[in-house]
């Protein structure tokens, strides 16, 4: 008996070891075509936006580096909430990442509802990019300067009209922020994207607007319209001999574009860490920095902390702005 349980053992032993054999290949396949599945970077905008143009960089420099697809998927509307939501409730495993820009933060003081929270349901990996901003306004406007701006202004409260792509976006909450530090009165124009309104702006049918500067510049060497002031930190590159708004006088300023990647909530940290790693070594690459200065934007980087602490700053100065200019997306 003892000799036929000995060699049952044995038989069952084989067939475990059949069974095995046969499972191995298989589960192996799973795994990889699971680590095949591509790498999402969700873009809560159209094609063409800021985000969207440095998602399709990073996508083709991750697909190069990780031999991994990776595609850009836009999910626009609701001034970015649509998508943004999408991606908060991706599965934090490190296969869907969100490219935004600051409106991922503004739009939490703007609306009644967010259907996120910038700081609880995300987890930064790496600030992308800065675009400086230019205040600038129509020669029919008859200014050069900003003194003679602000001189005008206060003349005639509530008369000079500015326009801005839709009410709640950067643009419009700059303008909103220098009115506030300025002390004077400007007539809000919205437009329902960036084309018509820099359209009137250079036709003089608008008088002021903050515009990027790499589409700000053209329109000034054909003489549409004038440069006052920039209004980031420090001077842009593409323009250096334009003053900031704090070299004339209107401190504590800064109205930067700022582009970020960041990953759902609970995303493993030597995920987020492998991801920030990659992006500094993409923004270092010269060809990158030139590239992103042809779009006027600032190659930034650094630790995923970084990217946190300009959040929790940012989301309690404009939601100041906000309020003080009682303005609320429609």
């Amino acid at each position: 008996m003892a000799i036929d349980s000995a060699s049952g053992m044995h038989a069952r032993r084989r067939v475990l070891g059949i069974l095995a054999a046969a499972f191995v290949p298989m589960l192996s396949g799973q795994v990889r075509a699971q680590s095949q599945q591509p790498i999402r970077l969700n873009v809560p905008f159209s094609p063409g936006t800021g985000p969207d143009l440095l998602a399709r960089l990073l996508s083709e420099e991750l697909r190069q580096r990780w031999n991994h697809p990776v595609i850009v998927e836009n999910k626009p509307g609701a001034s970015g909430n649509i998508g943004t939501q999408a991606a908060a409730r991706a599965a934090p495993d490190g296969q869907n990442l969100l490219v935004t820009v600051n409106t991922f933060v503004m739009n939490a003081s703007l609306y009644a509802t967010v259907p996120y929270d910038p700081e609880k349901d995300f987890v930064p990996i790496a600030e992308i990019a800065t675009g400086a901003l230019a205040l600038v306004v129509h020669p029919s406007l008859g200014v050069s300067t900003l003194a003679e701006l602000l001189a005008l202004a206060r003349s005639k409260p509530g008369e000079i009209n500015y326009a801005s792509p839709g009410r709640g976006t950067p643009q419009h909450l700059a303008m909103e922020l220098f009115k506030l530090t300025a002390r004077i009165n400007l007539t809000h124009i919205p437009y329902s994207g960036s084309a018509g309104a820099v359209k009137d702006l250079a036709g003089g049918h608008v008088s002021a607007m903050f515009l990027p500067v790499h589409t700000a510049l053209p329109l000034v060497e054909a003489g549409q319209i004038r440069i006052l002031a920039v209004g980031s930190q420090q001077r842009a590159p593409q323009a250096p001999d334009v003053l900031t708004l704090a070299e004339l006088g209107v401190t504590d300023f800064d109205v930067d574009l700022w582009y970020g990647v960041l990953a759902p909530a609970n995303t493993p940290k030597e995920i987020v860490d492998r991801y920030n790693t990659t992006f500094n070594e993409i923004l270092a690459e010269p060809n990158v920095r030139a590239l992103l200065g042809k779009q006027g934007l600032i190659a930034q980087g650094g630790p995923p902390q970084r990217l946190a602490d300009l959040i929790a700053k940012d989301r309690p100065r404009w939601a100041k702005v906000v309020k003080d200019a009682q303005i609320r997306a429609e």
